[in-house]
């Protein structure tokens, strides 16, 4: 909160002003400053003594009001430094791994999106730098696996991932033969999931090749049942050197669109289900699901993932995602939201289509959709400072542009497993200071996030007891044969 409220130094005053008068509006995770001042401007002059009671020429005229997002007010390069934050497991195993999930901004969105990065140098932006400062984040904090969305420079990262041990999963959708055979020729050892129809960037997903061995992989194309372009993937994998130790790994790139809520509830929705059906299938392997769900922590789509079930007709799904009140002068407190009440009152009584359910529950007669896993945000389990985390434990923000400021990325797992520790993400204040991402230390609008998970000690006994049964009751069958 002081970093918002030293916010409100910035507005000056020359002359005699009237007292600052300071509001704090509660919105989501932060408090809102609003600050407003009258400023009287004096005409120059050598003499000071020019102003005074007696002085026959004085003018007095409002300034405009400043602005804090203005380029000439950034610190282009403040020092980001991410730290882990640990956390107190009792019942964590010895057997670890990292998991980092990471939207890198695929380079044609980039180059077609200026306007989102007209505080960001433009040597920043480009794909050459971006490239190598993304990679020199991921080899830095070395993670085991690597979910990556917007990927549509895949050769070039593969390649490098490939020379430091990594091995790459992809799926493909194209239409005709040559553009399949060319993308097989392409990807198929370079880690790519695309997106479908006209988009050209998707998700991949790597992981170190002398601690996991893939099992299974199951790709997911939205376009098929008719949820638009998007992609994800599901991998299940085996841990190398344990106890056939199991985890199931998601990674997705939600629809972007504020205003289709239902389509990103209905590609969620899809997910989990296809993710809990893979995990059965293995054992119950525990889950991980990563990516960007284009939804904030307050959002409806959160509500559904976290407690597993949600009534969509208490929402609108134009706002079910919650991107529409995260433009950074309304998180920062410059600027009020301020909403039509007529639209308020049309958006209530509108409703949802027979067409628009089907879409986010999967039957038009249904408006309560359920999943079957009980996910955790590792983020939110791990507690971390008021600086980066909002009033339930997620970050306050995962990306920033000149259009967003906020959290939209995860990393969920389900109860067989517990987080050890997390990176925590980039305070707001320091976020501010750039201006927006990419910057020096960071290649994406986004940050990435990355936790440590364990196994947990209450799920190896079960299973050294399941096993050990099983052991014993081979053992009288065998004596019994014997007898």
């Amino acid at each position: 909160m002081a970093s918002k409220m030293n916010n409100c130094s910035s507005c000056l005053s020359v002359g005699s002003p009237t007292p600052t008068s300071l509001s704090l509006n509660r919105h989501s995770s932060l408090f809102f400053v609003s600050c407003t001042t009258k400023l009287t401007i004096l005409p120059t002059c050598s003499n000071a003594s020019a102003h005074s009671s007696s002085s026959s020429f004085s003018r007095s005229y409002t300034r405009p009001w400043y602005n804090p997002l203005s380029p000439r007010n950034f610190d282009r390069d403040p020092e980001i430094e991410r730290q882990w934050i640990e956390a107190d497991q009792p019942l964590a195993s010895e057997e670890r791994f990292t998991v980092a999930s990471y939207n890198i901004l695929a380079d044609r969105n980039a180059s077609e999106h200026r306007d989102l990065y007209t505080n960001v140098p433009s040597h920043y932006v480009k794909w050459d730098r971006r490239r190598r400062v993304i990679c020199t984040e991921l080899f830095g904090w070395d993670p085991d696996i690597i979910c990556l969305q917007e990927v549509d420079k895949y050769v070039e990262l593969s390649n490098i991932l490939v020379k430091a041990g990594y091995t790459g999963s992809y799926k493909s959708s194209y239409q005709s033969i040559k553009e399949r055979n060319y993308v097989n020729l392409m990807t198929s050892e370079n880690g790519l999931q695309r997106r479908t129809g006209d988009t050209i960037d998707g998700c991949a997903m790597f992981w170190k090749a002398d601690k996991f061995q893939l099992l299974e992989a199951e790709n997911i194309e939205f376009k098929g049942i008719g949820l638009r372009d998007n992609v994800a993937q599901l991998s299940v994998f085996e841990m190398r050197n344990s106890d056939s130790r199991r985890i199931l790994i998601g990674n997705i790139h939600v629809l972007y669109n504020p205003s289709r809520g239902e389509v990103k509830l209905g590609q969620i929705r899809f997910l989990l289900s296809r993710a809990q059906a893979l995990s059965e299938k293995w054992g119950n392997a525990p889950v991980v699901l990563a990516g960007d769900f284009n939804s904030t922590p307050q959002s409806g789509i959160y509500k559904f993932l976290s407690s597993s079930e949600l009534n969509i007709m208490f929402y609108d799904r134009r706002d079910l995602s919650g991107q529409k009140s995260c433009h950074p002068a309304q998180v920062l407190g410059y600027k009020k939201e301020t909403v039509n009440p007529f639209i308020l009152m049309d958006r209530l009584f509108k409703g949802w289509t027979d067409e628009e359910v089907k879409i986010a529950t999967g039957n038009s007669q249904h408006h309560l959709v359920m999943h079957p896993l009980k996910l955790n945000s590792s983020y939110a389990t791990i507690k971390g400072s008021a600086r980066t985390r909002g009033f339930n434990g997620e970050p306050l923000a995962t990306s920033y542009h000149s259009k967003f400021l906020g959290t939209v990325d995860y990393l969920w797992y389900s109860g067989n497993i517990i987080p050890t520790r997390v990176l925590d993400t980039v305070p707001i204040d320091i976020l501010r200071k750039t201006g927006g991402l990419p910057c020096k230390r960071v290649g994406s609008d986004h940050l990435a996030l990355v936790s440590e998970f364990a196994f947990s000690l209450t799920t190896t006994i079960a299973t050294t007891d399941i096993v050990a049964a099983a052991e014993n009751k081979e053992q009288e069958n065998l004596q019994s044969e014997n007898c």
